[in-house]
């Protein structure tokens, strides 16, 4: 049924180049034209010539007789051999050229009848490659005892087939469509339909231009239903229909939204138009919460989030945020700011008291939560990514840069201190040492918010989604900020209870601040490899493990009464030497990968490689729609997937997830498309708002007919088994 609904579009948009201006039509002959024919009858049999123009031909397999006439009964039609033909659509067929005769054979005819009725049905097509829809004629037939008496006729000139007189409507006369607003959220499309024409209820669809606003899946009531000899059971309007459409807003400033109205339609008993795209334009007034429908709660996560935010119970938003962003802290995204702040409470030195700890933590957490929560609210008010735009090479160097100032104070290189002339006008205000460090800690915070924007999450997005679709920046921030204290709390009772659990004095403590040290350099490659080569970061990272194998005593001598703490921190730097030997060794034969630095040997070690899914990349708005153009042509489901160098989710997502046989099942048959907005050039930005979509990591999934499943979108890292049954449910599903 797919195939023929194909070849029948086909046939009709080909068809239209005979009847629309501008097309050259003075060259395509009309049905009518292109293949005539003359009946003649005598008393045992009907024969139908046919004249078919040159470079055209007929299909023998569609051709039809049959009698209109009560006392009239035909036998089958004898059709002559016709010429081998492959059809594209059709498969194996005979078709017919310059001439062909057919007799059909008169089983009985009621005494005295003279003329009668003759169904006539027909295809064919041109060599240019247009092809006609099938035609159905009526012809009057006169009998004639001695087969002498004839009756000619010219297709479409009398009878009930389309003639000269009963041409069709154009299109835009036929159909006529216009948009009115219901509500900033809400349009209606009314179709006024004329009389004797109708429209394919399956055919109405509604595409945004420009990025004013995105329109949702659109509410179109039921048809009359209709049997259509192309199509089969089918639903079609007449005389008129109105369409509701929801809308989605990125910003609440009105202005012209543009939308392409997709239709098809026909002419009772006549041609179909082919599928076609109206452009209406409407102007959308500015938006306010108040606007917001009523919707039933959406599947996906972050759309119910949004709700709660724009409905629900300020403290209650505030509490549910506090818990998410809890959730959130044990993600990868927030788990490295712990040795930062670690760092800072170990590097007070051995008198650092609990309160003392906890001041510092609080000023570490609230500095992160105020410049995320300013950032996020500003960068969504301004339909912008926060995360693009704070991964900038130059602010990933210079964070990067930080840590290793950092790590080298832990190592005891240097003490860090502000600047005398800062530090004496910081002494007439309190205390210089507790001043100095309680400011670099909050400046510290703010710059870890850089950390926590590599991951993009459902509550992230929810806020991110009220503060830019309705404008509410004061919910939509205050959603963020608690989300920010969320994450720091476990930040809060480590960074407390270090000032009870660290050694005060001894060698001790220069052991853990040199640990601490490490783990500040990790920091920084972990930053820098959003930027550099794999093979660069990897070498990174193997002379790092390498560096902190001999810190842990890996090329020490040992007497042989050595303690046995000395004893295991030396097995533990072999280890670790070991490793980053073979980090070093991956990185020099081109690799990438940590954690199978030597897979270039072909799977001898760490076992084999699980596969990857491989990816068409897709770089703009017209890239996406071509690839979801030919899915549909072939009835396949499409999954995008946003991805970015510096999205750590992104890089677990193709790591643990996308290697998983259950999700390459559940994916088989579907087409992967890929949208890398690493460089959040100008194409990226418009393929990003053309979705509304914040950042990565977020997947969007389309039916076999092209259109989003919306309520299914991805959000942040999903397991392989969650996220196999996922796409079964999107793509497959009710």
């Amino acid at each position: 049924m797919r195939l023929m609904r194909f070849n029948s579009l086909l046939l009709l948009g080909l068809w239209s180049l005979a009847v629309q201006p501008g097309l050259a039509a003075e060259d395509i002959l009309k049905p009518e034209q292109a293949f005539r024919y003359e009946v003649s009858a005598t008393a045992d049999e009907i024969t139908v010539r046919w004249d078919i123009e040159p470079e055209h031909y007929m299909y023998k397999e569609r051709m039809g007789y049959r009698s209109l006439t009560d006392g009239l009964s035909l036998g089958d039609a004898i059709l002559p051999n016709g010429k081998p033909y492959e059809d594209e659509f059709f498969g194996p067929m005979e078709i017919y050229r310059g001439q062909a005769v057919v007799r059909i054979p008169v089983v009985e005819r009621a005494a005295g009848m003279q003329t009668a009725e003759l169904e006539i049905r027909s295809q064919g097509c041109a060599d240019i490659g247009l092809c006609y829809p099938p035609q159905k004629w009526t012809s009057a037939v006169a009998f004639t005892g001695g087969g002498g008496g004839t009756l000619n006729r010219l297709l479409g000139t009398t009878g009930s087939g389309p003639g000269v007189a009963d041409e069709p409507l154009p299109a835009d006369e036929a159909f006529q469509a216009s948009i009115t607003v219901l509500d900033p959220f809400r349009i209606a499309i009314d179709w006024q339909i004329e009389n004797g024409y109708y429209l394919y209820r399956d055919s109405l669809s509604v595409a945004a231009l420009g990025n004013i606003a995105q329109p949702g899946q659109p509410v179109i009531p039921m048809g009359t239903p209709k049997w259509d000899e192309n199509f089969g059971d089918t639903e079609v309007f007449y005389d008129e229909v109105r369409i509701e459409v929801p809308l989605t807003r990125p910003n609440p400033a009105g202005g012209l939204l543009e939308l392409d109205v997709g239709w098809q339609g026909c002419k009772e008993d006549s041609i179909c138009y082919p599928p076609g795209v109206m452009t209406l334009g409407v102007d959308l007034p500015t938006a306010t919460v108040g606007d917001l429908p009523d919707a039933p709660a959406p599947i996906s996560e972050q759309d119910k989030l949004s709700q709660l935010i724009v409905q629900g119970n300020l403290f209650l938003v505030i509490a549910t945020f506090t818990g998410l962003g809890l959730l959130l802290a044990f993600t990868p995204c927030v788990l490295p700011m712990v040795p930062i702040l670690s760092g800072v409470i170990a590097g007070q030195g051995k008198d650092v008291t609990t309160g003392r700890a906890f001041a510092l933590s609080l000023t570490y957490v609230l500095g992160m939560a105020f410049t995320y929560t300013i950032a996020g609210a500003a960068f969504a008010a301004a339909g912008g990514q926060i995360q693009a735009a704070l991964q900038k090479p130059w602010i990933i160097i210079s964070v990067a840069g930080l840590f290793i100032a950092l790590a080298m104070s832990m190592f005891g290189m240097y003490e860090l201190q502000m600047p005398s002339a800062i530090q004496s006008r910081l002494t007439n205000a309190g205390s210089k040492q507790k001043t100095g460090t309680f400011v670099g800690t909050a400046v510290l915070g703010a710059l870890s918010a850089l950390v926590v924007t590599t991951c993009v999450a459902p509550p992230l997005v929810a806020s991110l989604t009220v503060i830019a679709q309705a404008g509410d920046i004061t919910r939509g921030a205050a959603s963020l900020f608690a989300m920010s204290i969320g994450m720091g709390i476990p930040l809060l009772v480590i960074g407390t209870s270090a000032g009870r659990l660290l050694p005060k004095a001894g060698e001790w403590m220069n052991k853990v601040k040199g640990a601490f040290g490490f783990m500040m350099l990790g920091l920084a490659v972990w930053m820098l490899e959003r930027i550099l080569p794999g093979p660069v970061t990897l070498a990174l990272w193997g002379v790092l493990i390498f560096v902190a194998g001999v810190f842990l005593g890996a090329f020490t001598t040992l007497m042989p009464d050595a303690r046995a703490s000395l004893k295991l921190g030396k097995g533990f730097g072999l280890l670790a030497a070991f490793y980053g030997v073979a980090l070093l060794l991956g990185a020099l034969s081109g690799g990438s990968d940590p954690l199978r630095p030597l897979a270039f040997t072909g799977g001898a070690v760490g076992g084999a490689a699980h596969e990857e899914l491989e990816f068409r990349p897709v770089k703009t708005v017209a890239d996406l729609e071509r690839e979801v153009a030919a899915a549909q042509m072939s009835g396949q489901p499409v999954m995008l997937d946003f991805y970015a160098d510096w999205c750590v989710s992104c890089k677990e997502m193709e790591r643990y997830t996308f290697t998983d046989d259950q999700v390459h099942a559940a994916l088989n048959g579907v087409v992967l498309l890929q949208a890398d907005v690493t460089a959040n050039d100008a194409a990226d930005q418009e393929l990003l708002a053309h979705f509304g979509i914040f950042g990565p990591p977020t997947i969007v999934f389309f039916d076999g007919s092209g259109a989003e499943r919306d309520q299914y979108r991805v959000v942040g890292f999903m397991s392989a088994d969650k996220f196999a049954s996922h796409v079964t449910q999107a793509l497959r599903g009710s």
